[in-house]
């Protein structure tokens, strides 16, 4: 009997081997559509999720521009908060266009010359203006992110487009991305030592808070041209590995699943959110993505989904839960779930943009391939 669990052992060992290469040079290979372009632009608001860059120029410890960040990127460490790609990275590479560039890093001559998109994402920003400032410091709260669009539109946009109407048309075919919220909890309902926020509202209530704010800017980004909408609910908060390992005391599942359940009625009301301003706002379309499901699943049976380093950061993690500068990564960045105590490593953005992207189970009620084309 050992015989045979050794050889079964063996035999696992090995098929996850082979699916982690087996993503690793499926990756390296030419995306999708590149060199198709399917929209004229791409637009990108959130948090440290999406970031490629905007907190390099912010003063805050929420900054990732050294190594081992980046370390699976072409470019090196750029501010992105994982070894490699971001989400938006894989989605602007199908949509046959460039990597979308922070917002903070273009000169004023460059935003005026920018048409394929620019990204507003700030790591630790929240829904709330508030959210993450009270102990990381500086950040684009998603009211500063539409606002610097704004400026967007209304000045440098007519340097490349001289009529309001060529101006319109564009936005109306360009693709908005929004993911954001988790800091909301993370660096704000979850920490009751440093905000109020848990002591006013109970769950239920400040979800709606949140989605009634999330309403409020994404009808901003409407009357300012937006039509296509891509709008990501939160992953499972409670499975990161920073709540996992300082949870007192500790679960007796992989995750902590009280936090989960608070994070989940703030997805149900964006997905009810969505539908409604699909039919409320007059020729526009809102699909959302939900990314807590399979997340959710791979956290609880990390090795079913060929991650064998389960929830363990690929790097060394310090007090703040990024990781430590200049120390070596893990050697196989696709067995983990998790880059350092947050942020999940370049492998898992590119199933989430690639299901949200082609697939059928996790952009509803399309996906952005389609929502391309109309």
């Amino acid at each position: 009997m050992k015989f045979f669990s050794f050889v079964f052992t063996l035999l696992i060992s090995f098929f996850l081997l082979i699916r982690t290469k087996e993503f690793a040079s499926t990756e390296a290979l030419k995306l999708p559509f590149q060199g198709r372009v399917l929209a004229p632009a791409l637009y990108v608001f959130g948090d440290s999720l999406v970031d490629s860059g905007n907190n390099n120029y912010l003063q805050t410890l929420a900054k990732v521009n050294y190594t081992p960040y980046g370390v699976d990127f072409r470019n090196g460490p750029t501010g992105r908060f994982n070894n490699g790609k971001t989400a938006v990275d894989y989605i602007a590479s199908w949509l046959g266009l460039p990597y979308v560039p922070p917002y903070l890093g273009l000169s004023e001559k460059q935003k005026r010359r920018t048409k394929t998109g620019i990204n507003y994402a700030s790591g630790a920003a929240g829904i709330l203006q508030e959210s993450g400032t009270v102990t990381i410091g500086d950040n684009l709260s998603l009211e500063e992110q539409v606002n610097y669009f704004n400026k967007t539109v209304k000045l440098d946009l007519p340097k490349i487009f001289k009529t309001h109407k060529k101006i319109s048309k564009y936005l109306s075919k360009s693709i908005f991305v929004i993911s954001i919220g988790s800091n909301d909890y993370i660096n704000n309902y979850l920490q009751p030592a440093l905000y109020n926020s848990s002591k006013i509202y109970n769950p239920q209530q400040y979800a709606d808070l949140l989605v009634s704010t999330l309403k409020k800017r994404l009808a901003s980004l409407y009357k300012l041209g937006a039509r296509k909408f891509v709008v990501l609910e939160l992953g499972p908060v409670g499975c990161t590995p920073a709540f996992v390992f300082s949870a007192t005391p500790k679960p007796t599942t992989p995750c902590v699943e009280s936090i989960n359940s608070v994070v989940k009625i703030f997805n149900s009301g964006v997905t009810k959110m969505t539908q409604q301003l699909t039919s409320t706002l007059k020729g526009s379309t809102f699909i959302y993505a939900d990314v807590f499901k399979k997340s959710h699943q791979q956290n609880l049976h990390p090795a079913k989904y060929g991650f064998s380093g389960g929830n363990t950061p690929c790097c060394a993690v310090g007090v703040s839960t990024l990781c430590l500068p200049n120390q070596k990564p893990c050697a196989n960045r696709n067995a983990h779930l998790y880059w350092d105590a947050f942020h999940p490593v370049q492998r898992v953005n590119y199933e989430v943009a690639k299901g949200c992207f082609d697939g059928s189970t996790t952009c509803f009620p399309i996906n952005i391939r389609k929502l391309s084309y109309i």
